[in-house]
């Protein structure tokens, strides 16, 4: 099992709170297609032996493509892949993009699953975000997709915003719960340094969220995704049974990965790689032959960590036998102290040789597996 992932690096407008690799500038944007078509042809190799099981794209901005563009992707795709007749295939959208008729031919297709990034219902606050869709949009593009044929759909919500309230909170999650998505994923906003909101903290212009009102909302998210049968099956997603991201799953799960386009990262187990994040100088040295990448050659300490980092978020856990046997690490033994504290504390809990985190230990699953890490 392994999972391609496709980055689309352009936006109409920048959201004040990501930095991501994105341009506003489009001009290039059939160019960099015909890029990455190319780069799927210079790495056909690198996920040999491997079938496809979950196609990614996203972003920057992947619903601004245009259907044909999109259908040159994915029949590329197959012509140098092994792709599984079933593969998950998912698409990341903006709500201002998705009419019924770009929606109908995005399934048709194959794209089976959609990611749209609402963030949130209250149009004050996605004009303070800098989204270009408003509360309106956000609802009908949901519903324009069930009637497209769209039975996956995942949306994004995004909690503890500048003055935003308990009560306003409450009230995107019920209405995301009135759409009935099968997915939910959810973060709390994060004030990144090169951000037009890093610049506005850095000046005093933008007030900062008390770290207890963002694990106050993340509760009151928990209590009311689970009430209404969604599985926390991540620290920042929920779905509905059977309805989990596979390709994100993959990526926790230490499964091999090919990315593509500027900024987009490959994982094989042995070795992570980056492609430049700079839009020119990918597509000249696609031109020239070249794929544009760094690589990090990966050590037994990195994929410790990693295994713990990813796998304690999750709501199957961090096994200890696995540490033991393929990596070479007793977890149990050489943490033991630490092991018990935070399971007396009840922020974990083992289960025969699996650590699990607790509801309390999952608002500090980054910090529990910090402190689980060894030294590099």
């Amino acid at each position: 099992m392994a999972g391609v992932y496709i980055h689309i690096p352009f936006c109409r407008q920048a959201c004040h709170y990501c930095d991501f690799h994105f341009s506003t500038n489009q001009a290039l944007k059939a160019d960099m297609v015909e890029a990455i078509l190319q780069e799927m042809a210079l790495q056909k190799d690198y996920l040999a032996g491997e079938g496809i099981d979950t196609i990614y794209f996203g972003g920057g901005t992947p619903s601004l493509l245009t259907a044909e563009e999109i259908q040159k992707l994915l029949s590329t795709l197959h012509q140098y892949f092994n792709i599984n007749p079933n593969a998950e295939i998912t698409l990341e959208a903006n709500p201002d993009d998705l009419d019924f008729s770009t929606l109908v031919a995005f399934r048709s297709l194959g794209i089976n699953r959609l990611s749209i990034g609402i963030q949130t219902f209250h149009r004050a606050h996605l004009q303070f975000l800098n989204r270009v869709h408003d509360d309106e949009q956000a609802k009908t593009c949901v519903l324009e997709a069930r009637k497209a044929g769209f039975n996956n759909i995942s949306i994004d919500l995004i909690y503890a915003l500048t003055n935003e309230t308990d009560a306003e909170w409450q009230e995107d999650i019920r209405q995301a719960l009135r759409l009935q998505p099968e997915h939910i994923s959810s973060y709390s906003l994060t004030i990144e340094p090169k951000t037009v909101f890093g610049k506005w903290a850095k000046t005093g212009k933008l007030q900062l969220t008390a770290d207890d009102t963002a694990a106050r909302h993340l509760e009151i998210l928990v209590e009311q995704l689970e009430a209404s049968g969604y599985e926390h099956y991540e620290v920042s997603n929920f779905a509905q049974a059977g309805f989990q991201s596979k390709h994100n799953s993959s990526y926790w799960r230490g499964k091999k990965y090919l990315g593509l386009g500027p900024s987009a990262h490959s994982y094989n187990e042995a070795s992570r790689q980056y492609n430049v994040t700079n839009n020119h100088a990918y597509l000249r040295a696609i031109k020239n032959g070249e794929v544009p990448f760094e690589k990090e050659i990966l050590t037994r300490a990195d994929k410790v960590n990693e295994y713990i980092l990813t796998t304690l978020r999750t709501s199957w856990g961090c096994d200890s036998d696995y540490l033991k046997n393929e990596l070479d690490y007793d977890l149990l033994r050489d943490q033991s102290v630490y092991l018990q504290d935070i399971i007396k504390s009840e922020y974990a809990q083992l289960n025969n040789t699996v650590l699990l985190l607790t509801k309390k230990g999952k608002l500090l699953a980054d910090k529990i597996a910090s402190d689980l890490f060894i030294a590099l």
